[in-house]
């Protein structure tokens, strides 16, 4: 039993000295002073608390930056790792410099509203990814329709800006610039205008066959029934033609020969036949012009799809702004779920100024204010002990300077007495010179 007891309080023991460290390095997320902190132990659980928001909007700051990595990449990639985690570093690192304790807080209104500031623009950067994230569904799909739609729409140009020509100088369309007009080798309009002409020509000659057949056949029936009857001649007593029947004859002979009615009818077929055999180079030309034309519709289509790659983040930006801007409840829905995410974003700063003031702050400030007293007195006690010095120097210096003047002077008089002296040895030998000459 007491080995079972020792090894109950052992394992204790080492469970609170790890959560007694994972919560020192949750307060030393809020930047406090542990040694400080140590002497208002009830508000350790406070500061914890707050280095778990810092460390809670990182994460989702780190999140915010991997949608918004993956999604400008276009694919979920390792390369998004690197941003991520360094967005995450900035974020702890700046709402750690944001909620980290200041002394003498209250005071100063301008930091406070820096601070927040900071957070509130902060917020709102983390929040637009997580935003573009959480409707991305709606947001691909109206992209997805956009694009077809444009898509249709080129098309629809394309078609539009192209018809099938059918003269050779064929009008471009109005509101068709280059960029919907394709080139072709061999249009159908080439030959429009023959065929047309040919097609009037052989109209006009129809009808002027139809005519010429038709008086043709009243006066052959004029002749069938004159001919029809028969006379006897009165020498032979034969039955034969009368003169009006031949007269008939002659004039439909003439007729014929007049208005050239085979040779119409001839050319009239030529024609026909010039015309169907024309039909079919247009018709076979048309088909070859409309196969180019959707070939080269299709790869302006696959141009146009080549530049819709992946969806970016501009465009899913403005597609929820289109989205919004149709739907009112959407768009309170969207500004809601912003505003929360901002809320999050600036709910380190708001915890820690609207907390009020704690001892430990209080406690700081005090710290605070006796250290900076400390260094002025330091700095006082250093100025007047360099004073001191520079004073003591100058005492010595002047000292040394009277020291160096009076040995001068002494110098000086010493060499003035030894001159006197030589002096007046040389004056007393010179009068003893004089005397003894005068004596001789």
């Amino acid at each position: 039993m007491p080995a079972a007891r020792t090894t109950g309080h052992r394992a204790l023991a080492t469970r609170r000295s790890v959560d007694f460290g994972a919560a020192r390095r949750l307060r030393a997320l809020t930047g406090v002073n542990e040694e400080l902190l140590a002497r208002v132990r009830y508000e350790r659980s406070k500061y914890t608390a707050l280095g778990g928001v810092v460390l809670g909007t990182s994460v989702i700051a780190a999140f915010s930056m991997w949608n918004f990595a993956t999604e400008a990449l276009g694919r979920v990639s390792v390369v998004a790792v690197v941003p991520t985690v360094i967005w995450m570093l900035f974020v702890l690192n700046l709402d750690r410099w944001l909620v980290t304790p200041q002394p003498n807080a209250r005071r100063r209104v301008g930091p406070l509203l820096t601070r927040l500031l900071i957070a509130l623009m902060l917020g709102a950067v983390i929040a637009e990814p997580l935003v573009l994230r959480i409707f991305q569904t709606a947001i691909e799909q109206h992209v997805a329709d956009e694009r077809t739609d444009t898509i249709d729409q080129v098309r629809t140009n394309l078609v539009r800006c192209n018809p099938v020509p059918s003269t050779t100088q064929t009008v471009t369309p109005k509101g068709c610039d280059k960029t919907y007009v394709l080139s072709f080798g061999k249009t159908p309009g080439e030959r429009a205008e023959e065929l047309t002409a040919l097609r009037s020509d052989a109209a006009a000659l129809q009808q002027r066959v139809d005519r010429d057949t038709n008086r043709l056949e009243a006066i052959d029936s004029d002749v069938r029934g004159e001919c029809h009857r028969l006379i006897r001649t009165a020498a032979t007593g034969l039955y034969q033609r009368t003169s009006e029947c031949l007269r008939l004859r002659d004039k439909a002979q003439d007729y014929r020969t007049t208005h050239r009615t085979n040779e119409n009818e001839k050319r009239l077929a030529r024609m026909n036949s010039r015309i169907s055999g024309i039909e079919a180079e247009q018709t076979v030309s048309r088909g070859a012009f409309l196969k180019a034309r959707a070939d080269g519709i299709e790869r302006r289509l696959g141009e146009e799809r080549a530049k819709q790659k992946e969806i970016g983040v501009l465009e899913r930006m403005r597609a929820l702004d289109q989205l919004a801007a149709g739907n009112p409840v959407l768009f309170v829905g969207i500004w809601l779920v912003r505003l929360l995410f901002v809320l999050l974003d600036v709910l380190p700063v708001l915890v820690k100024y609207l907390s009020g003031e704690s001892a430990y702050d209080r406690m700081l400030t005090s710290a605070s204010n006796s250290a900076v007293k400390i260094h002025d007195e330091e700095v006082r006690l250093a100025e007047r002990r360099a004073m001191a010095n520079l004073e003591i120097a100058q005492d010595a210096i002047e000292q040394e300077v009277r020291r160096h003047r009076a040995e001068s002077e002494a110098a000086f008089r010493e060499h003035r007495a030894a001159m006197n002296i030589r002096v007046r040895q040389a004056v007393n030998a010179l009068e003893d010179e004089i005397r003894r000459s005068t004596t001789v």
